[in-house]
Parts: structure tokens; C-alpha cells; sequence
């Protein structure tokens, strides 16, 4: 029986292939698959098969091929996103619903200098995977404070945290992020939740994701995620494939 090796990272860094796989060269062919992957999902064909003619055909690798399948969506998913969008501007005074490790994990990688995608709706998503189990990083605690005070800035009156409770270290974390939303009086609340997908999508409040997934099925949804980027870490290593 083989095991998977522990994850002994400290750093959400890029990959090592990203500097090859997303180079300025590769990004036409990569953007073009996103085209071509939206028209044929706009057309009825299933995901994974529509995929597979799309990596085939533009020679995609495994990761550009995941790549592309986060950032293309369908030009009615597109549109039905884009109307459920609420601006950042409009966050004042108003409760909202936190995806936590999808947030915390793109802005971990933005500050980290890890790849950061933005899709056909606009969202920012990142390669990262947890693979069931989530570990602190070098930039876990910036990531958090740098949400915090976005969120204080917004004027955000309650933040309801969600995690993945099947996730091991959640209980951690949560911990961890009480404990500074304590010390800085912030509200928020976290919640370990066995599917928090279904939560944030039944969720009155207004989400914030960049799961796609989510936002076809929620009511409302911000992009926080972009908001912080763009206002914070000018820096970050930025790929548009929408």
C-alpha cells in the first residue's frame, strides 16, 4: 500500500511548474481553451468530456487543464453569476457568509506569490489543494489580518465563517480565528459545518466565494477575494484566462 506523503510546506508559493505552464507565452492557448471549454458547455456537453477535447486539442497539462476548467463557466452561468454579483462598495452595514478556506487559501497564495486565476465571472480562484487537510502557513496570520481589516474598511456589520469540519486542523483554525477576531473586536462568527456548500447556498446573507458551485446556487454573492487583491497585494502574480 503506498502513502501519501505529508505536507510539510510552511509557504503557499507558487508551483514549481507555474513559471513554464502559465508564462506569458502560454497564456493565448490557455484563454482560448477557456473559449472553447464555455462554448461547449454553453452547448449541453458534460464537463469532463468536454474538457478532455479541449485539453486534447490546445495540449494542455494536468494542472492547466484544472486551470482552465475554475476560470470557464457557460455564457448563461456567466450572466446568472454576474446578476447575483453585489459590489464590494455595497457591503456596508450588511451581514455576510464567509467560504473560509476558499478565501483564506486564495489570499494565503496572492500574499505567497502563488498563481492567481481569474475566471469568465470575474472571480479569483488559485491552484492550491488541501487534500482533506489544511496546514497553517508562514502566511496564515497575514492573510487573516489583511481580511479583517478589509472587512472593518467595507463597514461589513458580521462575518459568518464557515469550514469544512471533515477538513483535519479545522478545529485549529477556528480557534485561531476567534482568537484574533477577539483581540481585535471583530465580528465574526466560525462554524465547522459538514457541507458548508449546501449552507452557503440556502444562505440569506450575502456570500463570499469564488467556488463555482456556490455561486450558481446562492442568492447573493461578493467578490471579496479580488477586492483585497487588487486594493492590497499590487504585487500578486495575476493570470486573467476569462
Amino acid at each position: 500500500m503506498i502513502f501519501p506523503m505529508p505536507d510539510r510546506r510552511r509557504h503557499r508559493g507558487p508551483h514549481p511548474q507555474d513559471g513554464e505552464l502559465f508564462a506569458p507565452a502560454a497564456l493565448a492557448a490557455l484563454r482560448q481553451a477557456a473559449a472553447d471549454l464555455a462554448w461547449l458547455l454553453g452547448r449541453g456537453y458534460a464537463q469532463p468530456s468536454a474538457l478532455k477535447l479541449v485539453g486534447d486539442r490546445h495540449e494542455l497539462t494536468t494542472r492547466q487543464r484544472i486551470a482552465v476548467q475554475r476560470c470557464s463557466c457557460s455564457d448563461e452561468a456567466q450572466a446568472g453569476r454576474l446578476e447575483r454579483q453585489i459590489g464590494t462598495s455595497r457591503l456596508a452595514g450588511r451581514e455576510i457568509a464567509i467560504d473560509g478556506y476558499n478565501l483564506l487559501v486564495t489570499i494565503e497564495s496572492a500574499l505567497a506569490g502563488g498563481l492567481i486565476l481569474v475566471g469568465r465571472d470575474g472571480a479569483c480562484r488559485d491552484l492550491a489543494s488541501m487534500h482533506g487537510s489544511y496546514r497553517s502557513m508562514r502566511e496564515t496570520r497575514g492573510a487573516l489580518e489583511l481580511i479583517g481589516r478589509t472587512l472593518v474598511d467595507l463597514g461589513v456589520l458580521d462575518a459568518a465563517w464557515v469550514l469544512d469540519a471533515p477538513v483535519s486542523n479545522s478545529g485549529r483554525l477556528r480557534a485561531r480565528m476567534l482568537d484574533l477576531a477577539a483581540v481585535n473586536e471583530w465580528h465574526w462568527t466560525v462554524e465547522l459545518l459538514p457541507n458548508p456548500d449546501r449552507m452557503l447556498m440556502d444562505q440569506p446573507n450575502i456570500v463570499v466565494t469564488g467556488d463555482s458551485v456556490i455561486l450558481d446556487g446562492c442568492a447573493h454573492w461578493t467578490n471579496l477575494a479580488r477586492h483585497i487583491i487588487q486594493t492590497h497585494v499590487p504585487q500578486a502574480w495575476v493570470v486573467d484566462l476569462g
